[in-house]
């Protein structure tokens, strides 16, 4: 498996990257976890978004699916299409209420709303806690995780190496579960453990760089990977942080960096 960033920065695009978006190419297979602000057209640099084959969103944030209403646009519109896209719907698996939220980012008005859906061109499948699917030929495992709203970590797991995607998160059991044994764990840093407003961060919202290295060792993770830092936060001080509480690599990603797993 290669992933690729296409976006990184956490609770918006930042200046030197788009909101947070990941192409992972397993086999054959082309799936996109989250597509936040921006992300579509890094996509573009790396593939035809016709080539998709599935997108997997982790919570309907806007900074990780912003962009869902821009591709729905590319495939309705295109006017070269390799293929008739209302016969060959994408794939979407998201939150079960992603068909609604999404058909609202796509509406103009409040009044069109109730005449907007989005299902001619993408094919809605719900996540769900413990949740299992083959997606084009990947085995995708959901664990429900703590944000404020409906959110899912997703294991894919091909050819013998797995990727582990946190999502956005506060501290989960769920999460270092399915993350037991992963060869990546591609997990979100947002805030240092101790800032000027607090000494232990909230719970329920997201991780700090120290809680990321605690769960990718609890979870005997093989490789930890920081991701969804806020522009107006520090990344190399939030990996050291996780560097404190986990023996294995952490590395930063970064916009347009490729990793194999």
């Amino acid at each position: 498996m290669r992933l690729t960033v296409l976006g990184c920065s956490g609770s918006g695009p930042g200046p030197d990257s788009p909101g947070s978006g990941y192409l992972l190419h397993a086999g054959d297979a082309r799936l996109v976890l989250d597509l936040g602000n921006g992300a579509l057209g890094a996509l573009q640099r790396e593939l035809d978004p016709f080539d998709l084959d599935a997108v997997l969103l982790s919570h309907l944030h806007a900074d990780h699916c912003a962009d869902m209403a821009s591709l729905v646009v590319y495939r309705r519109y295109h006017p070269h299409p390799p293929y008739e896209p209302r016969e060959h719907r994408l794939p979407v698996h998201a939150p079960e209420n992603a068909p609604d939220r999404l058909a609202a980012a796509y509406a103009v008005s409040a009044e069109e709303l109730t005449e907007t859906h989005l299902s001619d061109v993408l094919d809605f499948h719900p996540l769900a806690d413990g949740g299992r699917a083959e997606i084009a030929g990947c085995a995708v495992t959901a664990a429900k995780v703590d944000h404020p709203c409906d959110a899912y970590a997703v294991r894919v797991q091909h050819g013998g190496r797995s990727l582990v995607y946190s999502g956005d998160t506060g501290p989960s059991p769920g999460l270092v579960s399915l993350a037991r044994d992963a060869d990546v764990f591609l997990c979100e840093a947002s805030w240092p453990h101790v800032t000027p407003s607090w000494d232990e961060p909230p719970p329920g919202v997201h991780l700090s760089g120290r809680q990321a290295g605690e769960h990718a060792s609890a979870a005997g993770a093989r490789r930890l990977l920081i991701t969804h830092v806020p522009a107006w936060f520090d990344g190399e001080e939030l990996a050291q942080e996780a560097r404190s509480a986990y023996d294995g690599p952490v590395e930063l990603v970064a916009p347009g960096a490729t990793y194999e797993i």
